[in-house]
């Protein structure tokens, strides 16, 4: 008579970060967001140099990698494309842009590019992206990066938030948002009268008080929130941060501030991954 084989013992709950953020350079100086799975590393914007980029790097502690899977671009502004072509051969890495950013930007010859709609959600490796357009005065989206039951949402550069917006980041566990200047700094400070116009504008940057009126609007999925592209001229990180805190306050949320010259990692916890059930009895 054949022996029974024991039932597997059970396993321990096994972790691993879905999805690993790290803005490397957020302002009008220059923008660049590293995003990472455990199969796939692209970059979202390619506002700095190389050199200023591998800087980034080393002050994380880590080398700048020979490879990226994927550049992606939101729009047609130098702070945000004004480094693409190179990143693109450098890396040997294709550039993900939609039609209108293409026909505002002359790649190098051999630099492969994919126009992707603007409203059309399309794979890059493991991550689901969700683009939508927002307003600004370069064709521009917000991008959702879905992966392994997390979604984060990328929202930069628009002078006002459509109607669609919440709706589209209603599952992001975690927000990279716009809170670009203070109304009141920006009137009063030193820009010329039509530059001011400009960035107030429907089509320019988002204000504090706009940032806020979006983060009351936020789901309860929302864990944390980044505020990003801030002026160094019209705002602060304490002013951001403060009127930020309001709007969330009784909500659950981490609030951090990204910076120009800073990188900051995202801490997003871990999720837990299924393993396969324990073998049943066998009989042999």
């Amino acid at each position: 008579m054949g022996s029974v084989e024991p039932l597997a013992r059970a396993d321990k709950p096994r972790y691993r970060r879905a999805v690993r953020i790290t803005v490397l350079a957020s302002g009008s100086g220059g923008n660049v967001t590293l995003i990472e799975t455990e199969t796939t590393r692209i970059l979202v914007d390619a506002g700095l140099t190389q050199r200023a980029l591998a800087g980034r790097f080393a002050s994380l502690g880590r080398e700048l990698p020979e490879k990226f899977d994927a550049i992606v671009l939101t729009h047609a502004h130098g702070d945000h494309i004004g480094h693409a072509g190179a990143y693109a051969q450098r890396f040997d890495a294709p550039v993900f842009l939609t039609e209108a950013t293409a026909r505002a930007l002359r790649m190098p010859s051999g630099v492969r590019t994919r126009v992707f709609g603007s409203k059309t959600a399309f794979d890059l490796g493991d991550l689901e992206i969700r683009p939508l357009p927002v307003p600004h005065d370069a064709p521009q989206i917000a991008l959702v990066f879905g992966h392994a039951g997390q979604s984060v949402g990328l929202v930069t550069d628009l002078g006002a938030v459509p109607d669609s917006l919440p709706d589209h980041l209603r599952e992001c566990t975690t927000l990279l948002l716009e809170s670009n200047h203070d109304r009141e700094q920006l009137a009063r400070g030193p820009y010329p009268e039509f530059l001011k116009k400009r960035i107030a504008s429907g089509v320019g940057h988002l204000e504090n008080a706009q940032c806020a009126e979006l983060l009351r609007a936020l789901s309860p999925a929302t864990r944390h929130v980044v505020l990003m592209h801030l002026s160094q001229t019209n705002n602060s990180p304490s002013l951001a941060r403060i009127v930020a805190e309001d709007a969330l306050r009784g909500r659950e949320v981490e609030l951090h501030v990204a910076r120009q010259d800073t990188p900051l990692s995202v801490p997003i916890e871990p999720v837990l991954v299924a393993r396969p059930a324990a073998s049943q009895l066998r009989l042999f």
